[in-house]
């Protein structure tokens, strides 16, 4: 299960067999600006921390003699066959943490039978990695002040094939990320501060900052016609949030698309019932990862209330503080049908590109297989909240 990582004359090298050695493997090799922009979160961190605690303190039930020889942890999800219920999440600016990234993870993605979530905020635009891939992947949006830039980014993936529209509703105003003021990713002096980072990266600075270019955001660029780099990326997104959106102010989106549509960014059951009412397809419960409120409920605090509320009116989907296969199951014993990955396949592409996130999503695949066998479950159909070893009233 584990590979050897590779790193440059002044690093040792790594035996990795989890999301954590990833972590420790991306932070060595990632300038500290890169590496806080995905590894922190909002304020003090504390839903943060809460994300990866509660998720990982669900005990579950052991079983044995209960015939495991055939499991599979194969599902359908809108319609789509996946290996195992795990999806690649939108995570922004990929492509600055290996050359072209978002292609590197798309294509990983596609080899391992799961879905690949495209940013709105890649390096790599929606053109570049559908020119790579097989088969169509799912595409971000975040409610923006600039209707033009969404009809016209909404065409360009319709045009496409793109029938999955995962839409980020829990960013009206960014979170405080204390880090990347910190770091050097925004405040004083950052591009300076940013170029002396980089160059005592050396490896990462000739495999992504040389010859990962142009480092620009793609998907924006096409649009605005001209390039936008992480100066105009800050300014721009930071003009765009629109505090004064509500869901009526969605319809003509949810009337132009023609595909599924996910609603990401929901922690309060009223909210899931507005996602019904507003005609959604699927629901992502989660909390932006720890980086918008803090203090925010974890998500896995959140989903059984939600879950219950919705039923089956629609798709319930999970992520924030996954970081194992265990993680994945515990999820779907609270009522998710699948579950996102963010910083855990961020982490594996900083440290060895699209190759990290295939081995990344093989131990997940092998973490699900062992943990179903443990558990006496053979099909994700069977994952219940009968899996968990605690009473209702214990739950969070």
């Amino acid at each position: 299960m584990a590979t050897l990582l590779e790193f440059d004359l002044f690093t040792s090298a790594m035996i990795i067999s989890s999301a954590t050695d990833y972590r420790e493997a991306a932070r060595r090799r990632l300038p500290r600006f890169l590496f806080d922009y995905i590894d922190g979160g909002a304020g003090t961190e504390y839903t943060l921390h809460n994300n990866i605690r509660d998720v990982s303190a669900l005990p579950l039930k052991q079983r044995v003699l209960r015939n495991v020889a055939e499991l599979s942890p194969e599902t359908v999800l809108f319609g789509e066959k996946l290996a195992m219920p795990v999806i690649l999440g939108p995570v922004g600016l990929t492509g600055m943490y290996a050359r072209r990234g978002e292609v590197q993870a798309a294509c990983a993605a596609e080899r391992s039978g799961v879905p690949f979530v495209l940013s709105t905020v890649s390096v790599c635009s929606l053109k570049e990695v559908m020119d790579r891939v097989h088969a169509p992947i799912w595409f971000q949006l975040y409610v923006l002040k600039d209707r033009g830039f969404m009809r016209d980014v909404l065409e360009r993936a319709q045009a496409v094939g793109i029938t999955r529209l995962v839409f980020t509703v829990d960013m009206p105003v960014p979170g405080p990320r204390y880090r990347d003021r910190h770091s050097g990713m925004s405040g004083r002096f950052a591009p300076l501060r940013r170029y002396l980072q980089a160059i005592t990266h050396p490896r990462w600075a000739f495999d992504v900052g040389l010859m990962g270019r142009p480092h620009d955001l793609g998907n924006i660029s096409t649009y605005r016609e001209h390039a936008t780099g992480l100066e105009d990326y800050i300014g721009w997104l930071g003009d765009n949030f629109d505090p004064s959106i509500s869901w009526a102010d969605l319809e003509w989106i949810r009337d132009f698309w023609k595909g599924k549509i996910i609603i990401k960014g929901i922690l309060d059951p009223d909210d899931a019932r507005d996602a019904v009412r507003f005609g959604a397809d699927g629901l992502i419960v989660s909390n932006h990862g720890g980086r918008q409120l803090d203090g925010a409920l974890s998500s896995t605090r959140a989903l059984p209330a939600i879950a219950s509320a919705v039923g089956d009116e629609l798709t319930v989907l999970a992520d924030s503080g996954v970081r194992s296969g265990l993680d994945v199951l515990r999820l779907l014993a609270l009522g998710a049908k699948s579950v996102c990955l963010g910083r855990a396949w961020a982490y594996a592409l900083a440290a060895d590109g699209g190759r990290g996130v295939e081995n990344l999503l093989r131990i997940f695949e092998h973490d699900i297989r062992v943990t179903m066998a443990l558990t006496g479950t053979r099909s994700i159909a069977e994952i219940t909240s009968d899996l968990l070893a605690m009473p209702d009233t214990a739950r969070p």
